[in-house]
């Protein structure tokens, strides 16, 4: 999720550090960095963590219990809320089918509302967070939605149906073979298990909820009057939906995540007074179907429990400064924190939770690393995984390279429910197929392997006579892919694992992801030389694009010795060409015919 430092920054009244070190800051106590261009970061918000985080209120107040920084302003208190929903209409109903795919539903009523271009500072917002701005109105929605959160929508309600004067907005299932032409002028056809928004009046479907509006209903200059939603609606519902109409947007992806039904009424507070600042009107009431009010539960921790778990002394004033800063409300009752997450913490459930916050907000750094004491009980030896090991050992010392092949096939005897591609649909049923077009591939690079053979075997699972099985194959130029079930290797039940020795790889040396090129050459010399000196000579004429030389035959004849070398050639930035390779070759030749030695 893109976060611009600036937008954060009217969150405090102090100035903040650069945005490089508000990233090192998330970075060790909160989210990962994608990347920092500018004065935008780009946060890798955890999934556990898109109930509060996926806003830029959400990220600021991270930064103000990280480094420990008062927030100047919140658009989220409890006298937005309650001033909010004092103004309640008539004009406007809302009518939900089902609460559980739509817990929370509010429509706000605005009249006299003037479409036009958005002011230049909210322009810059959008635009510095890749978001492009569409006019006054719709951009007050999605300003609110990348501020604390909440997605909204607004609807021109010059394009519903009135009755008697007042519009009715219904949430409910779509029927089967239903279709909606959308704003990005698609028309998605929908199926009987997807919520969509309608107008009931007139029983048109106007948008598919938490995911796009629909063209019937859109906002243009003309727009005076709208109706504007802020809404909940169920994560597991918007993420299926998405799916089946492969259509991902900011608002579905935070509805995936789930976020709490108490945020729509501070959406719809923020949303209604900043259109009525940059476009006008009159606000003329809200509607808000709410049957089941969310209710916070409250996390019971004992005082001593942090330093148990973590291993390291967490006093209860650490505790209480670290609940303090990330706006925790809590009692202190004998040696326990009854604690009460802020409504929008729904990843606060057990008290595990609370000693995670109080690790990450300390810093994982302040815990000592120590080592864990000995198990009093041995663990119980896996003989697939003991014997699959000897295997690989015994035919690695036997000049063996292992590979792993893909589990899909073209054919076999148990298909994939979710197909990996049109071809591949099928568990393998064996290992030789895989190894033989492994073999066929690796042929191609035995030179520059500096390889005589390539031999090559595979431990893994088939799925065949309506068993799962696990195999080892091999294969080599010189004979044919075999293979047999791992059990025929097992010799003996073991009872404890070997120490097996450490690797003596001292660093990795990339490869190049180029085709190479192959040339031999043949050169007669006087028996004084050696062939060390040859290669010598060879390498050092033969340029930086030479990767590997081998000497593969010698033979004397009176008083000369003839030396042939195999010289491989390969790029790191490109496919080399014949004229390429030749060009080095001849350079080679040159070179030798100037030490007085005759090319074969």
């Amino acid at each position: 999720m893109k976060i611009s430092r600036d937008w954060l920054q009217t969150y405090f009244k102090k100035p903040l550090p650069d945005a490089q070190q508000l990233a090192d800051a998330l970075t060790f106590h909160a989210f990962e960095i994608e990347s920092v261009e500018g004065e935008i970061l780009d946060v890798k918000v955890t999934p556990n963590r898109g109930h509060d985080a996926l806003s830029h209120r959400g990220i600021a107040k991270e930064i103000s219990a990280i480094l420990n920084i008062q927030l100047s302003s919140d658009p989220i208190n409890d006298g937005h809320r309650k001033s909010i929903m004092e103004a309640v209409t008539d004009q406007v109903s809302v009518l939900v089918e089902d609460i559980e795919l739509a817990p929370r539903y509010i429509a706000g009523y605005i009249k006299g509302v003037k479409v036009g271009p958005s002011p230049e500072w909210l322009v810059k917002r959008l635009e510095a967070i890749g978001q492009k701005s569409i006019n006054n109105v719709v951009d007050a929605t999605n300003f609110v939605m990348f501020d604390i959160g909440q997605p909204l929508h607004a609807f021109d309600a010059g394009k519903l149906q009135a009755h008697e004067g007042k519009y009715a907005i219904e949430v409910r299932k779509a029927k089967e073979g239903e279709k909606m032409l959308a704003l990005d002028e698609k028309t998605y056809s929908l199926e009987s298990l997807m919520l969509v928004i309608s107008d009931k009046n007139a029983g048109t479907t106007i948008g598919i909820a938490g995911m796009k509006g629909g063209a019937l209903a859109s906002i243009t200059e003309a727009t005076t009057d709208i109706i504007l939603e802020s809404a909940n609606f169920n994560g597991a519902s918007v993420r299926k939906t998405a799916k089946a109409l492969n259509l991902r947007t900011d608002a579905s992806q935070r509805f995936e995540q789930v976020i709490s039904p108490e945020l729509a009424a501070y959406g719809m507070h923020s949303a209604a007074e900043l259109i009525q600042k940059i476009a006008g009107g009159e606000i003329v009431g809200f509607a808000d179907a709410y049957p089941k009010p969310h209710v916070p539960t409250p996390v019971v921790l004992h005082a001593s429990r942090p330093s148990k778990v973590l291993g390291v002394e967490v006093s209860r004033e650490t505790i209480r400064d670290v609940f303090m800063r990330l706006g925790f409300s809590f009692e202190e009752k004998d040696d326990a924190f009854v604690v009460t997450p802020p409504f929008e913490r729904l990843d606060i459930t057990i008290p595990e939770d609370l000693i995670e916050e109080i690790a990450r907000i300390m810093g994982y750094d302040k815990i000592p690393a120590a080592e864990l004491p000995a198990s009093s009980i041995i663990p119980a030896v896996n003989q697939v995984f003991y014997w699959s090991e000897h295997v690989r050992e015994e035919l690695a010392a036997k000049g063996y390279s292992e590979v792993y092949t893909s589990i899909f096939a073209d054919k076999g005897e148990r298909a994939v429910l979710n197909k990996v591609d049109s071809v591949k649909s099928f568990l393998r049923a064996n290992l030789t197929n895989g190894l033989m077009e492994a073999l066929k591939k690796n042929i191609q690079n035995k030179d520059l392997l500096g390889l005589k053979e390539v031999k090559l075997f595979e431990i893994g699972t088939v799925w065949k006579d309506g068993s799962e099985t696990m195999v080892v194959g091999t294969v080599s130029e010189k004979e044919k892919a075999s293979e047999k079930p791992l059990m025929e290797y097992i010799k003996e039940e073991t009872t404890k694992y070997e120490n097996l020795s450490l690797s003596q790889t001292e660093r990795y040396q990339s490869f190049s992801r180029y085709p190479s090129i192959t040339r031999d050459i043949a050169l007669w010399v006087s028996v004084s030389t050696t062939s060390d000196d040859v290669r010598k000579v060879i390498a050092d004429s033969a340029g930086s694009l030479m990767v590997r030389i081998e000497l593969f035959d010698e033979f004397k004849k009176e008083d000369k010795v003839s030396y042939a070398f195999r010289l491989v050639f390969q790029s790191f930035e490109k496919t080399l060409t014949d004229d390429e390779a030749n060009v080095q070759m001849e350079n080679v030749y040159k070179v030798a015919k100037s030490c007085g030695w005759v090319v074969r």
